[in-house]
């Protein structure tokens, strides 16, 4: 365990295959569904549509994550994040959101 990831190592990024589609689950601390994002290709852009619960942040990041999730694999990408800690400061959202990145990364990193 790094320093970096103390107190996050139960955040999770899970794929399945939808058809040709793709579902990615990133969840972590007390897990749920905050906020959903969808991105495909229309024609030569990658576009996206987001959901968000109320009082949830999730979206703040799944969408940017759903569209270069889309524009790398060439296809529709839906991530549903649900990431909740207590009490975290503004430098332990940029952990968890810096620890989600690099579970992105090394997922779109293995598909190539």
């Amino acid at each position: 365990m790094s320093l970096e990831n103390a107190g996050f190592e139960d955040i999770e990024l899970s794929a399945t295959d939808v058809g040709n589609d793709l579902l990615l689950l990133i969840t972590g601390g007390v897990r749920h569904i905050g906020a959903s994002s969808t991105a495909y290709l229309d024609g030569g852009t990658v576009r996206a549509s987001t959901t968000a619960v109320p009082h949830h942040k999730e979206h703040t990041i799944s969408e940017s994550i759903a569209l270069r999730a889309a524009a790398a694999l060439n296809r529709t990408v839906t991530v549903v994040m649900g990431i909740h800690y207590d009490n975290l400061s503004k430098e332990g959202i940029m952990q968890v959101v810096r620890i989600v990145n690099n579970k992105v990364d090394q997922y779109l990193a293995a598909q190539k």
